[in-house]
């Protein structure tokens, strides 16, 4: 069990001692303008990050053998940085795998993952076309593809970058299908909830998850589109008489599911299924990434009437927690 976590770190008093052991998510050698060098790193565990430096790297209680990757244990101080907390190494030790759990560093869905996976298979099971619910079917009746699916973040650091993160996307995505797709009876049901349950497949692939967020070799060379069309594809040459036609859209939703060229989508969505999917995936991904935002900051000790930090995905705006600001005194 750990003893202490990132989140805990900014309630401390400046200068404040505290040992605990951590995720090393980055590890750079640097040299001040005097030319002294010195580590930065970038630490994590299941609440957040923090920046790190070991300033004396001749201190023989600081080994600076590890690598990203590694988990150490650590004696710090918290200082502040344009009052950003940060720690300062004084001594460290790496870990052996026995001696840590990695449930306390890597970040994970807050929601039962049984209960996430019954709802999976219960989408599944509503199927009323027999063509897509074997190809689901047999898509996930893979163990290896099973376990996978279960564990994966969906992305490495944008929306749902957490242990579970793929599979709390797309049980996600099916509800909201579900409250969506009566209003448009142009649209396919089974073959929008196809594409939502098939469309980030291939990122159990692009992605590793052991010891903290990576890309794959694979992953890189080729991304979550290719690889998860080419797994759809695999599957479909094999299940007997499956439709062409329907194999051909089945490809379009994972092909085009990003919306945009310059997003990666080697297609654009040119059907209403495939649209639909689109428009739910952006705006599942950038709710997600909104409440991550949101609690990132409260961690940071900002109040309800301050902005976030600029976010990526939403073109570096900066945002306002409406809920938490009219609902506090500030």
């Amino acid at each position: 069990m750990k003893e202490i976590y990132i989140a805990d770190l900014a309630k401390l008093d400046e200068n404040q001692p505290t040992d605990s052991h951590y995720l090393v998510l980055h590890k750079q050698q640097r040299t001040t303008r005097t030319a002294k060098p010195y580590l930065s790193l970038i630490l994590g565990d299941n609440t957040g990050q923090i920046e790190a430096r070991v300033w004396d790297l001749a201190d023989a209680r600081v080994s600076a053998e590890f690598s990203k990757g590694d988990v150490l244990k650590i004696r710090a101080c918290v200082s502040r940085f344009d009052g950003v907390a940060q720690l300062k190494i004084e001594r460290l030790r790496k870990l052996e795998s026995t001696e840590y759990d990695r449930a306390d560093l890597l970040p994970a869905t807050t929601y039962d993952i049984q209960e996430l996976w019954a709802k999976l298979e219960l989408a599944v099971a509503s199927f009323s076309d027999p063509d897509l619910k074997r190809l689901v079917v047999a898509i996930l009746a893979d163990p290896a593809v099973r376990e996978a699916f279960i564990e994966a973040p969906a992305a490495k650091q944008l929306h749902h970058a957490y242990l579970g993160g793929l599979l709390e996307h797309v049980v996600s995505l099916i509800g909201l299908a579900d409250r969506v797709l009566p209003h448009y009876p142009m649209l396919m049901r089974d073959l929008v909830l196809a594409g939502i349950i098939l469309h980030d497949i291939g990122k159990i692939h692009e992605l590793s998850w052991a010891s903290g967020f990576e890309y794959t070799l694979e992953g890189q060379l080729l991304g979550h589109i290719q690889i998860g069309a080419a797994m759809a594809e695999k599957t479909m040459d094999v299940l007997p008489d499956f439709p062409p036609r329907l194999k051909t859209l089945v490809l379009h939703m994972i092909l085009s599911h990003h919306g945009k060229l310059e997003f990666g989508s080697p297609k654009l969505p040119m059907i209403p299924e495939a649209l639909m999917l689109n428009f739910l995936d952006d705006m599942d991904a950038k709710m997600q990434t909104l409440a991550s935002e949101f609690q990132k900051a409260a961690r940071a000790g900002k109040g309800p009437a301050e902005m976030t930090d600029r976010i990526w995905a939403l073109d570096q705006r900066t945002m306002l927690n409406s809920r938490a600001w009219l609902e506090s005194n500030d």
